[in-house]
């Protein structure tokens, strides 16, 4: 018995054995198991600790909440779902490690994340090697899905397997040009950027189409995202006579920036992209009133869509807010869900034992109604729904000002 013991124990530590199927972890597991039913694992990345964490967790949440729903419906009749999250601290190098990680565990089907732009393209060469189906809920990298030749009308999908639900910063950019420039009407903006993947590519976009319209981007610089004194360069933009500063990159550095801006006697807003566009930027920034972000899709708050989801987050009495990208989060979740629904359909009822390439398979044919409106991807892997809203700082809070499709070419 004792050599047995030892001989089962070894086993577990050296991952022989597993007990993410049916059986023994079934009851009290996640996701609510149920008995007999086969278990399948959605893997969710995202920085769960750190300055970003708040969208991290609310990223969490969301998918956990998709996972609990889909078992609850019995959406996919003989398949229980759980959620696997791995945290990427916002970190490039450890986005590639846990990507070994969802492709080394077989009963990862899909990945739902990341949020950084810049860790997604340490995820998609390996993911894609593995057949391993990601959907981002955040990346607006537009060069993830139509590759750098997009900048010159040459857009080629480098990966047959990322998708995502939020669209991209050539739409994103452009969009808040013309927000900038037609609705705010504000001409001369100055430009700065974190000089990461995600922020140097909207801080790009934005320009190209600001310049477009007739707008002057009357000076530009680059900064560290962890550097939190910036008065060096608030002095560079005091003498441009800027009317707005436009920052590409993420909310911790731009809340300390736009106060040192208001600090420095410049009464003038910071605009940015989804990056700013959290709970946690008036909180960190005394100043932000009047300050200006966009934001993929319309505020769930306001959609239809989004009823049951904003009542089933606040019964499950998660700590964390669902945050910008819940919504988003939930859909790209759910249709990694309607693709193992459609591969059990298409397998006589049950999961096939290729399941990573027949979810892969059905990831083009998805279509349903999500919380953030219609899902269905393009031949690039875009969402198709390229509807964006600007927020404006009122009374410490984010509230939406203005929501559309911008005018692209």
């Amino acid at each position: 018995m004792r050599q047995r013991l030892l001989a089962l124990t070894a086993a577990l530590a050296a991952g022989a054995l597993t007990l993410t199927a049916c059986g023994s972890r079934d009851e009290g597991g996640k996701g609510g198991d149920s008995g007999g039913d086969v278990k399948v694992v959605i893997g969710l990345d995202a920085p769960l600790s750190g300055d970003l964490s708040a969208l991290g967790l609310g990223m969490k949440n969301s998918a956990d909440l998709a996972a609990k729903i889909a078992n609850k419906k019995k959406f996919v009749e003989g398949v229980t779902f759980e959620v696997q999250p791995l945290d990427d601290q916002a970190q490039p190098g450890v986005g590639a490690q846990n990507a070994q990680k969802f492709i080394s565990d077989k009963t990862v089907v899909g990945v739902v994340g990341p949020l950084n732009s810049s860790v997604s393209q340490q995820m998609q060469k390996p993911f894609n090697d593995a057949g391993l189906t990601q959907v981002s809920p955040a990346n607006t990298g537009t060069e993830l899905t139509q590759g750098d030749g997009w900048k010159t009308g040459d857009s080629v999908r480098p990966f047959k397997t990322f998708f995502r639900t939020a669209t991209t910063d050539e739409v994103q950019g452009a969009f808040a040009a013309e927000y900038l420039y037609n609705e705010a009407g504000i001409k001369k903006a100055y430009l700065i950027d974190d000089q990461k993947t995600y922020g140097a590519g909207l801080a790009a976009s934005f320009k190209a189409n600001y310049t477009k319209l007739g707008g002057k981007i009357v000076g530009s610089d680059h900064i560290n995202p962890d550097d939190r004194d910036f008065n060096a360069v608030v002095t560079k933009i005091k003498k441009t006579g800027a009317d707005a500063l436009y920052y590409g990159g993420e909310y911790p550095a731009a809340a300390p920036l736009s106060q040192a801006l208001k600090d420095s006697g410049q009464d003038i807003p910071l605009m940015g992209g989804d990056g700013i566009y959290s709970g946690e930027y008036p909180k960190l920034n005394k100043k932000a009133e009047g300050d200006l972000a966009t934001s993929v899709g319309e505020p769930v708050e306001k959609l239809d869509s989004a009823k049951e989801f904003l009542a089933n987050y606040e019964a499950e009495g998660y700590e964390d807010a669902y945050e910008a990208y819940g919504g988003l989060t939930y859909d790209a979740t759910w249709s990694i869900i309607e693709a193992v629904k459609l591969a059990v359909e298409g397998n006589d009822g049950k999961l096939p034992d290729d399941s990573r390439k027949a979810v892969l398979d059905a990831m083009s044919k998805i279509k349903f109604d999500g919380v953030t409106g219609p899902i269905s991807f393009d031949e690039f892997g875009d969402t198709t729904n390229k509807t964006m809203t600007a927020y404006k700082v009122k009374s410490g809070a984010w509230a939406s000002e203005f929501s559309g499709a911008p005018e692209l070419g």
